[in-house]
C-alpha cells in the first residue's frame, strides 16, 4: 500500500483552467485528465489524501456531479483535509476521514507528516524531519525546506 497526496483539483470549476493556466479547453477535459493522472499512480490498495478544494463552483453543489467524480477516484481509502472551497456536498461524500488537519505516518522512517489545506510556518515534529503537505496557493508558492505544495498546479497536474 502506498500513500498519495494531491490538492486543489477544483473539479467542475469552469474558471480554474484560465485562472491557473491549466492547458484544457473545457472543465470536462480537465476533470478527465486529472482522474486519468490519478489512476496512473494510485493503486487499488493505496490511500489518496486530498488537502482541500476537491470541487468548486456551481457544479460542486450538484450532488450527482460530485458523487460521480468521487466514484471515479482510485484507491482503497480516500481522505479529505478540508479546504476553503469544499462545500457541504463534498463533505457528505463517503470519505474515510474528513478534517481540517491530519497527521499521517508515511515514508521510509514512518514519520508523522502533517496535512493542512493552508501552508503553515511550523507543525508537530517539524524539527524532526516531518513534512507538511498543503495546497490552497496553487502555483503562487511552491514549497520550503520541509513543507511541500501538493497542489496539482505545482505538480504538473499530477500527484505525489
Amino acid at each position: 500500500m502506498a500513500i498519495w497526496y494531491t490538492a486543489d483539483t477544483h473539479f467542475g470549476y469552469e474558471n480554474v483552467p484560465r485562472f491557473c493556466q491549466r492547458p484544457f479547453s473545457s472543465v470536462a477535459q480537465m476533470g478527465d485528465a486529472l482522474l486519468e493522472n490519478l489512476w496512473k499512480v494510485v493503486g487499488p490498495e493505496d490511500q489518496l489524501w486530498m488537502p482541500g478544494d476537491f470541487a468548486f463552483g456551481p457544479r460542486a453543489k450538484d450532488r450527482d456531479f460530485v458523487n460521480g467524480v468521487f466514484d471515479k477516484l482510485p484507491g482503497a481509502e480516500k481522505h479529505l483535509v478540508t479546504g476553503n472551497h469544499d462545500s457541504e456536498v463534498t463533505l457528505q461524500l463517503p470519505w474515510n476521514s474528513i478534517g481540517h488537519f491530519a497527521e499521517v505516518r508515511d515514508g521510509p522512517q514512518n514519520q508523522l507528516n502533517t496535512l493542512c489545506h493552508y501552508p503553515m510556518i511550523t507543525w508537530n515534529h517539524a524539527c524532526r524531519g516531518a513534512l507538511q503537505f498543503f495546497g490552497h496557493v496553487h502555483e503562487n508558492w511552491q514549497d520550503a525546506r520541509n513543507s511541500v505544495n501538493v497542489g496539482v498546479d505545482v505538480l504538473g497536474l499530477q500527484t505525489i
